[in-house]
């Protein structure tokens, strides 16, 4: 019985020139694929497939608390949502007047804020420091301040008014003031974010169509009309679309603060889907809700990425 020597059995064992180019050639082909594959992997795992699952529920009626499993009913839950359901107009309706106004004035605070802040005055960095305290607190700690200082009988707020002799507010109590009481901690909470946008974009536009403006004798609104907004175009649609996606997806202030109430005075989309999957636990419904309010803010992004492109 013959033995292989052993250099012929490293020989055998090693990869033969010609198949290490190809592997190396295939290798340098895929690059783009091969580096990115990990990544992809994992967001595949993390969102598309719960998007998938979500959409997939969305179709079916099911009560977690059945005995039964998921049964197929087409488009039935959005029919009900869109043609049946009391409570989703009014919910949508909520949410988008929360965020369209938490979008604008946060804007305007937050480009005001920025202006006063880009300029050099004594003890700058201490202020910008304390601006940027809202933001850092933690939104249901602040809610609960705030739902404290807008008691109608021991709130601070409510005395401020009888100290000027102005009436009382019931606030987060009274269907008509719910919704801009939520709105006045919503901006207060987040506008500092905004304003950081837009300062950093302030500190980045270049100086001189400015010195040639006011060369040109521009008056100070002038150049802010027709320079400063002109630049600053792209960094306020970044700001906006932070603050849009942010505001459609509140949640935590409106459920420490009023829960959706009084009734159902402050209820916003997000809310609903949460009652609905763990209050009433109508999966499938609560599903069909998530889609559409997908929807509504991968919506809201295309149109200010479009809007951020300078399409029309």
């Amino acid at each position: 019985m013959s033995v292989a020597k052993p250099d012929v059995m490293v020989r055998a064992a090693t990869p033969s020139p010609a198949g290490v180019a190809l592997l190396d050639r295939w290798l340098e082909r895929n690059l783009q694929w091969i580096f990115p594959a990990p990544a992809l992997l994992a967001l595949g795992l993390l969102m598309v497939f719960p998007l998938g699952y979500t959409v997939y529920l969305s179709l079916h009626e099911w009560y977690a608390s059945s005995v039964l499993g998921p049964q197929f009913i087409g488009l039935g839950n959005y029919v009900d949502l869109l043609v049946r359901d009391e409570r989703f107009w009014p919910a949508l309706g909520r949410t988008l007047e929360l965020t369209a106004g938490s979008v604008v004035v946060a804007l305007a605070l937050g480009l005001g804020i920025a202006h006063l802040l880009i300029r050099p005055f004594p003890g700058r960095g201490i202020a910008r420091t304390i601006f940027l305290l809202p933001m850092i607190a933690t939104p249901v700690a602040m809610a609960l301040v705030w739902m404290t200082m807008m008691s109608p009988t021991i709130g601070v707020l409510n005395y401020v008014l009888r100290s000027l002799g102005l009436p009382a507010s019931a606030w987060v109590a009274s269907p008509r003031m719910v919704i801009p009481s939520l709105l006045i901690v919503e901006t207060w909470m987040w506008t500092p974010m905004v304003a950081l946008i837009l300062l950093a974009g302030l500190a980045s536009l270049p100086p001189e169509p400015f010195e040639s403006a006011r060369v040109d004798g521009a008056s100070g609104w002038q150049v802010f009309w027709h320079v400063t907004l002109p630049l600053l175009r792209s960094t306020i649609v970044v700001a906006a679309l932070f603050r849009t996606i942010d505001a459609l997806k509140i949640f935590d202030i409106v459920y420490v603060m009023t829960e959706g109430g009084p009734g159902f005075a402050s209820e916003t989309l997000n809310l609903y889907v949460f009652q609905t999957s763990f209050k009433y636990l109508h999966l499938g419904y609560a599903s069909a809700l998530i889609v559409l309010f997908f929807s509504i803010v991968l919506g809201a992004s295309l149109l200010l990425l479009r809007v951020r492109r300078g399409g029309p």
